[in-house]
């Protein structure tokens, strides 16, 4: 059994000081005061988060697409063009060390889990893998031997658009039929219910643009209860094409035609009218916001202010893994609520400061999101636990929520974090990945093979 001993603490009974967390099979065993003169092993012990919006391979794109190309007003869908090029070069092997070393980089920015949003399927003709769940596997791999937690989210992708023009370019590598992604879904199962105990499967029809009411269909039978995650009204060329194609805009179509709750999960959701706002809150659905690729790819700002005030549950993603930092996402969303409005302390209650409301709200929506007993440190709990040392001059020794607002606001919470456990498993100690080197090593070899040929 696992013991920690921490200053404080922010349980499920709030904050507490001096205590003792046991861990045991992967859980807390039990949350108690620390034995008199016992050492405090980390200073401050909080539920670490899930990573609710994951496209892992995207990572390798970092810093490749800030140059304007050819198109004065480059966008989300010339960005878009980019990432289908880069597509052409990935093989398995790519695909597992980029996971590997994004997933060790989430882990030491205190996230313990993540939903891979996986849509990367066929080979680079697209053509199917003789094992149809390859990069699944891949994927899988990666996650095991970085030993965060995962939800792995398969993508169907049957269409470019609307009009179901057929997929072209690096899009071939996502489509599939109905028949074949139900063939493609049923082997992910298999290959997760393979893994360690903790990991999960949801299902994910990837847009309005790209699925049909057959292929939506599917999908949430498939799902039969596990998380549906969904692409949702993130561009406002996209909603242009579904008022087009169905008569009514991306939030008020989904809702009308389908029994919106909380095993949804629907990503961005920047472009919402105030009643669609409202009537998502209502719904318990999670919308999985990403503040800092929404900010990079021009997306827009989702309304956080009336979204909350109506009860609505969001958690947090790093998407195309830009940048990853937890503390950052957190950040990017309050200051965008505050540039919109021209006001400050956006997201804060009368009894819960501005970095309290949106830890809170990111732990808990992520668990829901990801189908995860986390985001909350309670006997019997998932053990995701990130502990951090605020005897520093990013941390100047605060307590309670303080310490929230100073690792969001302050800009330097991630070099606080000095330890990770994943379903505990001790993956990030002293603030660096276990097996930091010998990923890192597998990332810059495949990266160097990929980027002679961009």
């Amino acid at each position: 059994m696992q013991k920690i001993n921490a200053k404080q603490a922010l349980t499920k009974k709030g904050w507490e000081a001096n205590v003792e967390i046991s861990i045991k099979d992967g859980r807390i065993a039990g949350i108690q005061p620390s034995p008199l003169g016992s050492y405090a092993s980390v200073g401050l012990a909080l539920p670490a988060p899930t990573n609710l919006h994951s496209h892992s391979f995207q990572r390798a794109m970092s810093g490749l697409t800030e140059a304007r190309g050819r198109d004065p007003s480059d966008s989300f869908w010339t960005w878009r063009r980019m990432m289908y090029a880069f597509l052409d070069q990935l093989t398995p092997d790519h695909v597992q060390a980029i996971a590997a070393q994004v997933f060790s980089e989430m882990l030491e920015a205190g996230y313990a889990s993540v939903a891979e949003f996986h849509y990367l399927h066929h080979d680079t003709n697209g053509v199917p893998y003789a094992n149809s769940a390859e990069l699944c596997e891949r994927i899988m791999a990666a996650a095991t031997n970085v030993g965060i937690g995962l939800t792995m989210v398969p993508v169907l992708y049957q269409h470019g658009g609307l009009d179901k023009r057929p997929l072209v370019g690096g899009q071939r590598r996502f489509g599939n039929t109905p028949d074949d992604f139900a063939e493609l879904y049923e082997r992910a199962k298999r290959v997760v219910r393979s893994g360690p105990q903790d990991y999960n499967i949801g299902v994910a029809p990837h847009s309005l643009r790209a699925v049909d009411r057959t292929g939506l269909d599917l999908a949430i039978y498939l799902a039969d209860g596990a998380p549906v995650h969904m692409h949702l009204a993130e561009q406002v060329a996209e909603v242009t094409e579904v008022q087009s194609a169905l008569n009514a805009r991306p939030v008020e179509w989904l809702m009308d035609h389908y029994n919106v709750d909380q095993n949804w999960c629907l990503i961005h959701c920047t472009q919402m009218t105030s009643f669609e706002t409202t009537a998502l809150a209502r719904s318990g659905a999670v919308a999985g916001l990403c503040p800092i690729t929404e900010a990079n790819l021009g997306d827009g700002i989702f309304n956080a202010v009336q979204y909350l005030t109506n009860e609505g549950r969001v958690g947090f993603g790093s998407d195309s893994n830009v940048h990853i930092s937890f503390f950052d996402e957190l950040r990017a969303l309050e200051y965008s609520q505050r540039l919109r409005d021209k006001s400050r302390a956006a997201l804060a209650i009368s009894d819960r400061s501005t970095g309290r409301v949106l830890f809170d709200v990111a732990t808990s929506g992520g668990a829901q999101a990801a189908a995860r007993n986390n985001g909350v440190l309670a006997q019997g709990a998932l053990a995701d636990i990130v502990a951090l040392d605020l005897d520093n001059a990013w941390g100047a020794n605060r307590s309670g929520d303080m310490a929230l607002d100073t690792l969001v606001f302050g800009g330097n919470g991630h070099r606080c974090i000095t330890d990770v456990w994943s379903a505990g498993r001790h993956v990030v100690q002293q603030g660096r990945h276990t097996a930091r080197e010998k990923i890192l090593c597998n990332y810059m070899a495949a990266m160097a093979e990929l980027e002679q040929d961009l």
